[in-house]
């Protein structure tokens, strides 16, 4: 016997305090540190900030094979960022910011995982 499913499962909301990103997008000079190592190698902060997240330190370098000006990684990211923390965006806006600044978009994130001081995996969430 199946049962259909009536609704379907909502995203995890971690946090929703004032439901805006904790500093803009060009705000990258906040953490001239993160800024400077973001903009001499985007690949490798991108990577340290994935692996951060809990997901593959690998995983942004796929944005390398990708297709001209288009980050579909780096969107992505941003877009599970936003809805993992209640943030409100756009898919539109996401596309553009990561396809027309990805260290920015990088930078972004990483300044909101620490000033949000949340756990971002499961497995963070357990453990607690």
């Amino acid at each position: 016997m199946s049962w259909p499913v009536l609704t379907q499962p909502e995203p995890l909301v971690l946090s929703s305090d004032d439901a805006e990103w904790a500093s803009g997008i060009c705000d990258c000079c906040n953490d001239m540190r993160e800024c400077c190592f973001a903009f001499w190698c985007c690949p490798c902060f991108a990577c340290k900030t994935s692996n951060q997240y809990g997901h593959h330190l690998c995983l942004p370098l796929l944005d390398i094979c990708g297709c001209g000006c288009v980050h579909p990684l780096t969107m992505s990211m941003r877009v599970y960022v936003r809805h993992r923390y209640g943030i409100k965006g756009s898919l539109c806006r996401d596309c553009l910011c990561s396809s027309f600044c990805p260290p920015c978009v990088w930078c972004q994130m990483s300044r909101e995982m620490k000033k949000r001081k949340l756990p971002t995996t499961l497995g963070d969430i357990i453990h607690r």
